[in-house]
């Protein structure tokens, strides 16, 4: 039996075959927020099999399956490679529904050349083939990214990081550029355990010395390539106070109020986004995960290990109020706004509109499904609301946030979902037949929006 990710998989229509062959499938990549190491990057790092390449580090095929009673050791336990990937393959075929069912065989076909699905009968015949291409040239974690048509990737970095891999990497002269993207969350979220040991390692004495050294780590971010930051907030914060004050109580020990955390967060965003303004970033917004609920696990793997979820804190307010506050001192940057809570779309889609100026085309942005709504719904869901409320044709579109180097074929998932839907309204009479004008709205969406937006 073949698999279903046939040429016209997910394009419904005559009009969005037409769009997605002709304008989105060759299209090349710009993944400007991923989480994958620069480290394997830099070493070019080769992959022991299809089990490691397929599993390690990724907690959507974690979660499923725990969720069909798969033992921890075929998770994230000791079992050998081979057994974990028996123990997937027998919680795929009942993944009905779920976008894993589709990513799992768009990255074994698309780059294996694996036309059948995969089951625990599959199984091993599956991974003694991927694993014997692995083993040949062109399935490095490089060969992999340049494999995927891949121009662009930004990585996710620690204020404090060296860059020493990035560094390499462009001096390697590989295809792809590999660029950081700053994520100060250590150093924004003094509320918890994480702050403190953190900013001891800074060396910083007050308030004005961790401002300053922030700014130089912004100005070596940019010298090597950085032009995007990036923030995962658990709530948006909007106080007003004296952030030095409680920088330096929480620095004597001091656990910090809710009052209080907000005020410092609030000063420091707005320092950011003044920061991101000056040297023309884009600042993207993550809000609404409710991190590590099950404890025990927490204390046994650690984060990102599948143990999130949707949060349904009000944002509205707070978020707006912070625009406001950096817009009034002309220094609200470039923005990409995403809540992982799907019942925020609007609230973002409508408040994104209050901000725009001729800086740039749709200068705040919509962020794309994220997480757990990068699937068909949530990302229809997401085009809906930005064409409803702003202009959908200036998206800077998709984007992995993987740790994986399979990950790549989610932009042609996200590319044919995107076709599909236009084509949908074309032959629902909601939009003429305009193919010039269509093809340079989906080629915009796939590549052309984001490589004006971000200006790498």
């Amino acid at each position: 039996m073949k698999t279903i990710i046939g040429n016209n998989f997910l394009l419904n229509t005559k009009t969005a075959q037409k769009l997605y062959h002709t304008f989105a499938e060759k299209q090349p990549i710009i993944d400007y927020h991923c989480h994958l190491d620069p480290k394997q990057i830099a070493e070019d790092h080769r992959f022991s099999d299809i089990g490691e390449v397929m599993l390690a580090g990724d907690h959507y095929k974690w979660r499923a399956m725990r969720s069909f009673g798969i033992d921890e050791r075929f998770v994230t336990g000791n079992a050998a490679w081979r057994e974990k990937f028996r123990a997937f393959a027998e919680t795929i075929p009942y993944c009905i529904g779920n976008p894993l069912y589709h990513w799992t065989h768009l990255e074994l076909t698309r780059y294996f050349g694996i036309d059948e699905p995969l089951t625990p009968e599959s199984a091993d015949r599956i991974f003694d083939r991927c694993t014997e291409l692995l083993n040949t040239d062109g399935y490095s974690a490089r060969g992999l990214m340049e494999r995927s048509n891949v121009k662009v990737v930004c990585t996710t970095d620690d204020p404090a990081d060296s860059l020493e891999y990035h560094k390499q990497i462009k001096e390697s002269g590989f295809s792809v550029k590999v660029l950081p993207a700053f994520r100060p969350d250590k150093v924004v979220n003094i509320h918890k355990d994480t702050f403190l040991p953190y900013v001891e390692k800074t060396g910083v004495k007050d308030y004005a010395d961790l401002k300053a050294w922030l700014s130089s780590r912004l100005d070596f971010f940019h010298e090597n390539g950085c032009r995007l930051s990036d923030h995962g907030l658990d709530f948006i914060p909007y106080g007003d106070g004296d952030a030095a004050q409680v920088f330096e109580a929480v620095l004597n020990g001091k656990t910090p109020t809710r009052e209080e955390t907000e005020i410092y967060m609030t000063d420091l965003l707005r320092f950011f986004g003044k920061e991101y303004s000056k040297r023309g970033w884009c600042m993207q917004i993550h809000v609404g995960a409710l991190r590590n609920n099950n404890t025990e696990m927490f204390r046994k793997l650690g984060p990102d290990t599948g143990f999130d979820s949707i949060a349904d804190g009000g944002l509205a307010a707070p978020l707006a109020r912070l625009m406001d506050a950096l817009e009034q001192e002309n220094a609200l940057p470039k923005t990409i706004l995403y809540s992982l809570n799907p019942n925020d779309l609007y609230t973002l889609g409508t408040l994104m509109g209050c901000f725009q100026s001729a800086e740039a085309k749709s200068k705040i942005q919509l962020g794309s499904g994220w997480w757990f709504n990068d699937q068909k719904d949530g990302m229809e869901a997401q085009l809906k609301a930005l064409g409803n409320l702003g202009v959908l044709g200036a998206f800077v579109g998709m984007l992995t946030d993987s740790r994986s180097f399979l990950s790549y074929p989610r932009h042609e998932y996200f590319r044919r979902i995107l076709c599909n839907l236009l084509g949908e309204w074309v032959e629902q009479g909601l939009y003429p037949n305009d193919v010039e004008t269509l093809g340079k709205i989906v080629s915009g969406i796939c590549y052309g929006n984001a490589e004006r937006y971000f200006g790498f």
